[in-house]
This record gives structure tokens, C-alpha cells and sequence, in this order.
């Protein structure tokens, strides 16, 4: 036990719920918690100044509402040809529950203007070979059979392409592009606005507090009291320590997760890792090009590169004003956070989880090699991947920002002793007082699925009352029913939605 825990003289306050991380997840676990029991006593605690400042900024992600339309990657082609598209079904599926809740936000008078933070930007594939081109048909075949994709379109006609994606036929050759698909009603979604626009309403409820410039030190169990933690937290402006007891701790802190995971020592925590991804970001500056491109475009990712590094060119509206964003440039960073500390990899090593994080390192050396590469390019080896979306491209026109930091899981395995994954991952005690979301994308697509999940893991009984079931089938009609399998209850569901949200 740590040796300032003393919860009978240094409890400042007890809580029912704290979340701790001011980005999406926390913002939406609180605003169901909140719906579901409106006497819960909810505080939030950000490290920095501001909240949606990491994982959740709007240039710290891909900013696309992923719904499997254009992700390439979360298509599995098989040795034997085969297609499995499973993932991109699921991911669908979980979108359309993030859409429904963000619609149900709006009819409810909560959110009077969707556009804040979501528009129809229309989401493409396009692929550059005859290999890729037959892998793209087959997809489109399999996934155009539901309903949840049958708004979608293929082509290898170049004038139609041409109308599709003019900015990308500039200064290409005959049939460069040989085939796209695409999905109209695909979305831009600004996570970060939507983050403080959720906190923003949750914090005007009763019982919820949001500590900003506040950064978790510790989290012990109380060994007096069944299921209850205690936690140290210091403010960062005055540097004095609250002493918060609480009946249910969610970490959803992004790359600063898995540190806190580990203080409070559950053995459910035992052999995760985190193998932290940077990236970088492509700006243009140039606005005829931005005027020129009103899409996004998902290529395919090279050999070796991580899911977050599957090359598109962007549309993005954010604040209002539409720009134009090409990458992610991938790399590695000891860093957990943008924000973080370059030990924090190091920090992250313990007892349980070296074993497995060689294993994973021995495993995936052609991933690490890639990583360097990218960290050691030249603003030319930036501007030969452009030139594949752009070929008359100019390095002029463009300027590197950095995007966020992602922690990718490692964990152990009993045939590969640890592996590498690329996902997110709810880890939590058997009781379900203490709960963390560990790993990456598309985390804030489907955050609503997501902490779904953790509600029935942590919250059980109270998620099987009538009482919740019903709240919950009020904000998230789906919830509980396949929409893959009642393909008029999915078109009617999904058309809804779309007319809440401004997106027809």
C-alpha cells in the first residue's frame, strides 16, 4: 500500500464515478452514466489546461467517422483469394450505434448544431494495380450485399473517377487510378468539438465536476472498505494532493492509460504492454487544391505498416473552414502522449510484461525497421508517397504537423508468449470497480459501442434492469438487435439518424 493512502484523515471528497482523461471516451461514458443515474456523483480529471487536447484533437486523428466505406485494412484478403470482411461489418454496425446516440442528442434538444462536429464528406477506396483492383471488386461485391453498404459504388470508368476525385488525376497518366469505390454519405467527424460539446452538457448536470490541470499520481484499494479506491491527485497549479475515494474508476486517459493501469496493480493488468506509434501530418497550404478536393480518398497500407498508417488524403471541416490533409507519416517515440515524457516506455516495463514485450519486439523487427524509416524520411521521401494521390504534387504547398500519439496493446500469448495488436481493449477487475480502455483505432468512431461493452462488464446487474435497458434502447435504438441481419430495421434506423444529424 502506498504510503500516503490513509483514507480515514485524507479523503477530500467521495465520488461515485471518476473518469479519469477530458477526451471522448470519458465524455461518453459520462454522459450515458449520467442518463442512466441521474443521482451519480461523476468527477473528471484532465492533466492539461483543456480537454480533448490529446487522442480526441481534431489533428491528432484521421478525424474520418469509421464505418468500413473506405478502410482498406479492415478487409483481411485470405491465402486462398477469399475476402473476409467481417471487421468492416462490425465497425459499421458500431458506428451506426455512435451515430444513433449523437442523433439522439439532437432530437432531444442537447445538440442544436450537428455541424459543429459532423459532415457528409464522402468516403472513397482507391487502388493503383491490377492485384489491388480485383481485391477492391471483390470487397465492394461482398459488402454492397447489406444494407448497411448498398449506397455503395465501383468503378474503373477514368471520367467517372475523374468527377470523383479530380484533384488526384492532375498530371496522371491513362488509367493510373485503376478503380474506386465509393460511399457518399461517408463523414468528417470534428471528436475533439464533440468532446467538449458532451462535457460542456454534462457538466451543467448536478453532481458532475471536471478538474482541469489535475493529474492522477496514484490509485490504491481501500482495504477497509470492500470496493472502494482511492485516489491521489495533484493539482498542477497549486501542487497540493486531493484524496478522492470513489466506488468506480474508468482510465481512459489515451497513451497515459496503461501507467495508470498498472498503480492500481489488479492482476487482470498483468503482461499488457504498450508499443507506442507516432504520426505526422501533411497540411496543404495551397487553396485551389483545397477547393479542388471535397473527399476522402483510403489507399492501401505498404507492407509492414501499422493500421494507423494507411495513406489518405482528406477532407477535413473543422471550426467551420474546410482544409486539406494528407499522411499519416507513422514513426516511433518513446512517448506515450504528445504531451508525454520520453520515459515513458521505459516507466511502462515491469516484472509481468517484459517477458511478453521481447516476444512481441522479436516478432514484429520488419514493423520497427518501417517505423525508423519513416522517422528518418526527407521532405522528398514525404513528397514520393504524396505523389502516388497527387502526381504533380509540389512540396511547397505543404506543410508537416504532427497528429497524436497511439499506444498499441501488447499482451501475453500462450502459443507466441506476447503479441502485438492493433484495436482497443477494456481490461477490468473482476467486480467491475476499476475499468481502462487500452490501445488505438478507431477508438473515437466507436466510442458508444465501445463503452457499451465496458457498462455490461462493470455495471452488470444494473445493465440487465428494465429501467436501463429501456434508457439505453431510447438512445441507442439498436442496442441488443443485430442491424447486419434486419436489413429494413438497419435502412430505417440508419436513415433517421442521418436526417437528425444534417447528413441528408
Amino acid at each position: 500500500m502506498s504510503n500516503f493512502f490513509d483514507p480515514r484523515y485524507k479523503t477530500t471528497s467521495r465520488a461515485d464515478v471518476v473518469l479519469v482523461g477530458a477526451g471522448i471516451m470519458s465524455a461518453t461514458l459520462g454522459f450515458l452514466l449520467k442518463e442512466l443515474d441521474p443521482t451519480l456523483k461523476i468527477e473528471i480529471y484532465e492533466r492539461l489546461d483543456r480537454v480533448a487536447a490529446e487522442s480526441s484533437d481534431a489533428m491528432n486523428n484521421a478525424g474520418t467517422g469509421h464505418a468500413g466505406n473506405c478502410e482498406l485494412n479492415y478487409t483481411v484478403q485470405k491465402e486462398d483469394g477469399s475476402i473476409d470482411c467481417a471487421k468492416a461489418f462490425k465497425i459499421a454496425e458500431q458506428f451506426e450505434h455512435s451515430k444513433q446516440f449523437w442523433a439522439w442528442l439532437c432530437d432531444k434538444g442537447y445538440i442544436l448544431h450537428p455541424e459543429a462536429f459532423i459532415n457528409k464528406v464522402p468516403h472513397l477506396s482507391a487502388v493503383f494495380n491490377e492485384a489491388d483492383r480485383d481485391f477492391l471488386k471483390k470487397r465492394y461485391e461482398i459488402l454492397k450485399s447489406n444494407a448497411l453498404f448498398e449506397e455503395m459504388e465501383f468503378s474503373e470508368d477514368q471520367e467517372l473517377l475523374k468527377k470523383w476525385m479530380p484533384l488526384m488525376f492532375h498530371g496522371r497518366a491513362a488509367e493510373g487510378i485503376l478503380a474506386a469505390t465509393k460511399v457518399d454519405k461517408g463523414t468528417d467527424v470534428n471528436f475533439g468539438e464533440l468532446t467538449r460539446i458532451l462535457l460542456k452538457l454534462l457538466c451543467r448536470k448536478e453532481g458532475v465536476q471536471l478538474f482541469l490541470e489535475h493529474e492522477v499520481r496514484d490509485i490504491d484499494k481501500v482495504e477497509e472498505e470492500e470496493g472502494i479506491w482511492q485516489m491521489k491527485i495533484r493539482n498542477l497549479k497549486t501542487n497540493e494532493n486531493r484524496f478522492i475515494d470513489t466506488k468506480f474508476v474508468f482510465i481512459g486517459a489515451g497513451g497515459a492509460a496503461l501507467p495508470l493501469l498498472q498503480k492500481t496493480d489488479i492482476h487482470e493488468a498483468d503482461g499488457f504492454g504498450g508499443f507506442p506509434v507516432s504520426g505526422q501530418w501533411l497540411i496543404c497550404k495551397n487553396p485551389e487544391l483545397v477547393a479542388l478536393h471535397s473527399v476522402k480518398v483510403y489507399g492501401k497500407a505498404a507492407v509492414g505498416a501499422p493500421p494507423m498508417s494507411v495513406p489518405h488524403l482528406d477532407t477535413r471541416i473543422i471550426d467551420g473552414k474546410k482544409s486539406l490533409l494528407f499522411g499519416p507519416y507513422a514513426g516511433f517515440s518513446t512517448k506515450f502522449l504528445k504531451k508525454g515524457s520520453m520515459f515513458d516506455l521505459l516507466g511502462s516495463i515491469e516484472f509481468d510484461n517484459l517477458i511478453p514485450m521481447i516476444a512481441a519486439g522479436l516478432q514484429n523487427i520488419p514493423l520497427t525497421r518501417y517505423l525508423i524509416g519513416q522517422v528518418t524520411q526527407s521532405a522528398e521521401d514525404r513528397l514520393e508517397s504524396l505523389l502516388q494521390f497527387i502526381p504533380d504534387a509540389k512540396i511547397k504547398d505543404w506543410e508537416l504537423q504532427e497528429a497524436g500519439m497511439r499506444v498499441q496493446i501488447i499482451k501475453k500469448d500462450k502459443s507466441k508468449i506476447g503479441v502485438l495488436e492493433f484495436g482497443t481493449e477494456i481490461v477490468h477487475t473482476e467486480n467491475g470497480t476499476v475499468a481502462a480502455l487500452l490501445g488505438a483505432s478507431p477508438g473515437a468512431s466507436t466510442a458508444v459501442s465501445i463503452m457499451l461493452n465496458l457498462l455490461e462488464k462493470c455495471f452488470k446487474t444494473r445493465m440487465e434492469s428494465p429501467e436501463w435497458q429501456n434508457k439505453i434502447k431510447e438512445m441507442i435504438p439498436s442496442y441488443g438487435k443485430s442491424l447486419l441481419e434486419d436489413q429494413e430495421r438497419c435502412r430505417t434506423l440508419k436513415n433517421k439518424a442521418e436526417i437528425a444529424l444534417g447528413l441528408i
